[in-house]
């Protein structure tokens, strides 16, 4: 998509779902755009198949093209595929690279330059969901880009065959960028990559990102820290509820700490974590607050008591991805 036009408030139809789609639909949601998919939903990548069932884009395989401002019949990209190249032995000068990415948060803008960069070189790209997918415009024509994104209790691809595909690829000889939400090393499992490749003497570049523990309150005007309220955070995974056999944290010297407490993958376990902290003696009355698709144009913010910050979110129609504040200064909004 041409970054001189602007598709802003217009109805646009994809008219046909292609190797690149995926790029051109976060970038028509980014500049404001309503988005039609002409698709089924069973028929869409991973990526494109999370956007609709969170409301974000409409599916009509029968769609009308002249019910809408503008129609897209063909993908960004005319270049041919990538040709497969013969695969070559580990500690060859013809392995390929493995390079970690963090995208940050959904806007594209919040990359870095060396990101950037890394996209524009890369002969693969491997992408979660909550990648900034938009900037996949930076990328060669060329590009293969393969989508291993996971949505919640819903499609996956298992963590060991995201492994396979890294080695696979930089074995062949290509130059494979990893491209996650976020930071890779704050619950990205880019270690388990990284080990992964190193495994097989593939060398590995990390380039970090903005993690969502920082960012999506940030974004919210809710600094997790503030000289006068508290003198620390502490980010913790809500993927397992309390009491789980598979949780490993202290929740009780969790709700002593005193410091801001950052919740990723929590939303579902919300209320499980916030009895849990109670029960451990943090007040009820605790300011807390629930930050949905920061840095994406549907950004919400929900905030309530810490005893009714589950219901709160609910009632709201809260959902993942989001992070969870806990803490006297998730009553601030300081960009207000």
């Amino acid at each position: 998509m041409s970054p001189e036009l602007s598709f802003s408030g217009l109805s646009v139809l994809v008219a046909r779902v292609a190797p690149h789609t995926v790029a051109t639909v976060h970038a028509l949601l980014r500049d404001g755009a309503r988005v039609t998919v002409a698709s089924s939903l069973d028929d869409l990548p991973t990526s494109l198949r999370d956007l609709a069932e969170r409301g974000l884009v409409t599916l009509d395989p029968r769609a009308d093209p002249t019910a809408h401002d503008v129609v897209l019949r063909g993908d960004p990209s005319t270049s041919p595929a990538p040709q497969p190249q013969p695969r070559v032995a580990p500690g060859s000068p013809d392995v390929g690279t493995v390079t970690l990415l963090g995208g940050g948060l959904g806007d594209p803008g919040l990359l870095t330059v060396a990101g950037i960069e890394a996209i524009r070189v890369a002969d693969v790209i491997v992408h979660d969901r909550l990648a900034p997918l938009s900037a996949l415009r930076h990328a060669r024509d060329d590009v293969q880009v393969v989508d291993v994104g996971k949505i919640p209790r819903g499609d996956f691809t298992p963590q060991e065959r995201i492994n396979e595909i890294l080695v696979e690829h930089a074995l062949a000889g290509r130059n494979v960028l990893r491209l996650k939400g976020g930071d890779n090393f704050v619950f990205g499992r880019g270690g388990e990559e990284a080990e992964a490749c190193t495994a097989h003497g593939i060398p590995v570049v990390v380039i970090p990102g903005l993690s969502s523990s920082i960012a999506a309150p940030a974004l919210a005007g809710i600094p997790v820290t503030h000289r006068t309220l508290v003198q620390g955070f502490t980010v913790v995974s809500g993927h397992v509820p309390p009491g789980d056999p598979r949780s490993t944290l202290d929740w009780g010297a969790i709700a002593r700490s005193r410091t801001t407490i950052v919740v990723l993958m929590g939303v579902a376990t919300l209320g499980a974590i916030a009895e849990t902290l109670v029960a451990e003696g943090l007040p009820a009355t605790t300011p807390a607050a629930v930050v949905a698709d920061a840095g994406l144009p549907s950004m919400r913010t929900a905030r309530a008591a810490l005893g009714e910050i589950d219901a709160t979110a609910r009632r709201e129609g809260l959902g993942a991805p989001a992070v969870v504040v806990i803490g006297e200064v998730a009553a601030l909004d300081v960009l207000r």
